[in-house]
């Protein structure tokens, strides 16, 4: 039986630790807040994050990481990507020899611009190979409840990604294996951006056509981005690219597209936040460090610009989108 620690308690490590425990792990959460982790242990939900989801009676949950990590094979990274450096920089040195580090995060580094496999092989130490991630159509509370979905695990250890398949394999959950880390992560980075974009069309009341047209595009520079920095193009047209962009871009569920829908609706920064009860829309400090990263590589992304601007240039959505509508025209 595989031993898994998931590091960190919100929505989606709560749920994928779950999925570990329904696929016959045995799994410890750790939460940084003592009475989440008491309430995993005694109520066996996580009302703050997935309210009303029971969880198996067998998972366990603790406020100190090495408890957690105490001999675990698999070590499941569950903490938003921004605060991913500075949580592995106390956990580094109680990871277990040889145990698989699997990334939920998805995002670009401040800063650094580094993806988040990037981020853990600086901090850690350890070979790449014992790096995964794991990105696809994942709306944490969907799967929490079991509805069917799948994903894709990618590492360039191929026993490592078949190992984690294993352990994630439920009757309601599909994982699939890849090689391509850089192709996933940055399809798990990119359509949070373009899922703010959605929102922000759908804040100043704009239909089906505007919303289809944003995640075409957005695939297109999404993939841009990935090709330059050395993925299969092939990934961003599967799970971890077109599948998660549908998802995140059109469910009330996702934060970003909730976010991005109360920015259009004239809410600011500030009130965004507090409507999506704290939790962190990933793509307002991602888009920023996306399109560092694209100019870099000297990759044209439009509306990650765009969406930047929105967020921290004050831009007004309509203008933005007017904008964008007045860009010289092309072949597609």
């Amino acid at each position: 039986m595989t031993k898994a620690a998931v590091l960190g308690a919100g929505s989606w490590g709560t749920a994928f630790a779950k999925v570990l425990a329904d696929a016959g792990s045995d799994v410890t959460v750790w939460s940084r807040r003592p009475e989440v982790a008491e309430s995993i242990v005694t109520r066996h939900e996580n009302p703050g994050y997935l309210p009303g989801v029971v969880l198996p009676p067998g998972l366990h949950a603790t406020a100190d990481h090495t408890q957690a990590l105490a001999g675990a094979d698999l070590v499941v990274l569950a903490v938003p990507s921004q605060s991913l450096r500075t949580n592995l920089e106390a956990w580094k040195d109680d990871l277990p020899e040889d145990a698989t580090l699997l990334s939920l995060a998805k995002g670009i580094e401040t800063g650094t611009l580094m993806r988040m496999s990037q981020v853990i092989g600086q901090v850690s130490g350890v070979d790449s190979n014992r790096i995964a991630v794991l990105s696809g159509p994942n709306l944490a509370r969907e799967i929490a409840l079991g509805q069917p979905s799948a994903t894709v695990v990618a590492c360039t250890d191929s026993s490592r990604a078949l190992a984690i398949q294993k352990d994630c394999a439920t009757g309601y959950f599909r994982p699939y294996t890849n090689s391509d880390v850089i192709g996933c992560e940055v399809g798990g980075a990119c359509k949070n951006v373009i899922a703010l974009a959605c929102g922000m069309a759908a804040g100043i009341g704009l239909g089906e056509n505007t919303t289809a047209t944003i995640i075409t595009r957005g695939l297109a520079e999404v993939t841009r981005l990935g090709v330059a920095l050395g993925a299969n193009p092939a990934t961003l047209s599967g799970l971890a690219g077109v599948g998660d962009l549908v998802a995140t871009c059109t469910s009330r569920l996702s934060r970003n597209r909730t976010f991005g829908e109360r920015l259009g609706r004239g809410g600011s920064i500030e009130s965004a936040q507090d409507a999506t009860n704290g939790q962190v829309a990933e793509g307002v400090k991602s888009c920023t460090s996306v399109r560092a990263l694209a100019a870099g590589f000297d990759v044209e992304m439009p509306l990650t610009d765009a969406v930047h601007r929105v967020c921290h240039d004050g831009l007004e959505v309509q203008e933005a989108i007017g904008q964008l509508l007045g860009r010289r025209t092309k072949p597609e």
